[in-house]
């Protein structure tokens, strides 16, 4: 019988780990087999996901003897969380065990698109030599915007102010007197839309934030403003952002998470876009994080098999 199911990549120290204690079902490309995770699940204790495993529905209702859920990484909206408490069913994120390696996106991306001389390739190979048309900017002394000032919006600003930018945020459900505002002035969003040079999402996908970074949210930001999206697709609307990039209207935008994962026949809605880099989903993604995500989730799906969580 197995005891542990995962569906999606996971670091092979981790799973030797797991394997050592428990029969494990390692199968990276399980997620988009639903038919066969549902079977598969019957009878586990416990299952470890990615984001694009659906622990939700026919497989979380297949599920019967599940007791803990392992999430390699931090959002849980592709887990009915409603449902997993209400059965007593454990959830663990790998929380702050990703946070460096998506800091590390959002200020790489930043100066890439900032300088803006990484996009030359074709040029050059056309023994262009594009000097005057490539002069960019410093990321020093730029404004920093966040939407969302969580944990790895903390870090984020952090890193920004070592390069020498400032930092700004908006987030109603962090308290005026909280100290983790030292450092970053806490304004309304409409303000840090209108005033940031680099803005940066980090919010969970919720209904109420859902298509908030829409055709208005755009209007707002400066014209050559740069827009880096890791948190979650869906909280931005794609077309307004495709529209403000091909009008001129937005400096450049960095895009890891989309309304549908994969892309498939959405992509074309992005193709011959300019100033505009795409990555599926891997911001938090590193060969160094993986092996803390994975290492912290399989020592917390084990401790709970076994009492001690």
């Amino acid at each position: 019988m197995t005891d542990i199911v995962i569906t999606e990549f996971m670091d092979e120290a981790a799973v030797a780990a797991l394997s050592a204690r428990y029969k494990v079902h390692h199968d990276p490309e399980l997620f988009g087999k639903t038919d066969e995770l549902a079977r598969l699940v019957a009878d586990v204790p416990a299952l470890i996901v990615r984001n694009q495993t659906q622990v939700r529905g026919d497989v979380l209702a297949a599920a019967k003897t599940l007791k803990v859920v392992g999430r390699l990484g931090v959002g849980l909206d592709n887990i009915d969380m409603d449902v997993c408490t209400a059965r007593g069913i454990k959830v663990f994120p790998a929380t702050g065990a990703n946070s460096l390696s998506v800091v590390e996106y959002v200020i790489g991306s930043a100066m890439v698109l900032l300088r803006g001389a990484y996009f030359a390739n074709a040029a050059m190979v056309a023994g262009e030599f594009p000097k005057t048309k490539l002069i960019g900017r410093e990321i020093a002394g730029k404004r920093l915007g966040l939407i969302g000032f969580g944990a790895i919006a903390r870090d984020a600003a952090a890193h920004g102010r070592m390069l020498g930018m400032t930092t700004v945020a908006y987030d109603p459900y962090v308290p005026a007197a909280d100290k983790a505002w030292a450092g970053t002035e806490r304004l309304d969003l409409d303000t840090v839309l209108s005033t940031s040079d680099v803005i940066s999402i980090h919010l969970p996908l919720t209904p109420e934030t859902k298509g908030l970074i829409g055709k208005d949210a755009f209007a707002k930001m400066k014209p050559d403003a740069i827009l880096i999206n890791a948190a979650r697709g869906g909280i931005m609307n794609e077309e307004a952002l495709v529209a403000a990039l091909t009008s001129g209207k937005l400096g450049g935008a960095a895009i890891d998470v989309f309304a549908q994962e994969p892309l498939r026949e959405a992509g074309k809605l992005f193709a011959d876009v300019p100033n505009l880099i795409l990555t599926p989903h891997i911001a938090g993604n590193t060969v160094e994080s993986n092996g803390r995500v994975s290492g912290l989730v399989a020592e917390r799906v084990m401790a709970a098999l076994e009492g001690r969580a």
